[in-house]
């Protein structure tokens, strides 16, 4: 059943959330701020390089998944139960993250398990949000009627797909810590690709 009463409160639950999630992101690093005692900043922010190094990352990455989040919903003007609890499933990976921030920022990567928590935890957010817009593709019912037909899996398939991978190259190989999510830039590129190739193609057709 296709539900329209109360889309923009499951949206701004969705917005509040994120908000929270990257403010927790920030807030050790305020807590170690306030021992700084007598010491300089530039001693606290070489001290604390990790730690910004990976605040600054997962900031972006929420970033990122909040802009995906916003296309998908933008297009839709409606929602199902199982979207909702889909939904809420990426919103508690979103919540987690800064958690396994939290491990890595303080050298806790035995045997590579922090890492491998960090990214895995992306990538349950990347796969909640491939199953969200396979629901909505499923329902055309659930899309702007402007947009019915157009929306296509191609990019949470392919940032999903290199975030698996990165994943494993985390698990296999512990040493190799958060650099297999440098894969993320080949993947928006392969992504811009796919579409320019959909979309010549789709112009063929109407030709």
């Amino acid at each position: 059943m296709i539900i329209t009463r109360g889309y923009d409160r499951l949206v701004n639950l969705s917005d509040a959330v994120i908000a929270i999630a990257v403010t927790l992101l920030i807030l050790p690093l305020v807590d170690d701020a306030r021992q700084i005692g007598t010491g300089t900043v530039a001693d606290f922010l070489s001290e604390n390089a990790s730690q910004l190094f990976l605040f600054v990352l997962s900031f972006v990455v929420i970033a990122r998944f909040w802009l995906l989040h916003h296309q998908i919903y933008r297009n839709i003007d409606g929602y199902t139960i199982p979207l909702v609890w889909v939904n809420f499933a990426w919103l508690l990976s979103i919540v987690f993250l800064p958690f396994p921030t939290e491990l890595l920022g303080h050298g806790s990567s035995v045997d590579g398990a922090a890492a491998s928590l960090y990214i895995g935890t992306m990538l349950l957010t990347s796969l909640t949000s491939l199953v969200q817009i396979w629901i909505i593709i499923r329902k055309p019912e659930l899309q702007l009627e402007s947009l019915r037909g157009t929306l296509r899996m191609t990019p949470v398939v392919v940032s999903t797909t290199t975030m698996a991978v990165a994943f494993l190259l985390a698990v296999l190989v512990p040493g190799i810590g958060v650099f297999p999510l440098l894969l993320l830039l080949l993947s928006g590129r392969a992504e811009a690709l796919i579409q320019r190739h959909q979309r010549r193609r789709a112009a063929a057709r109407g030709a």
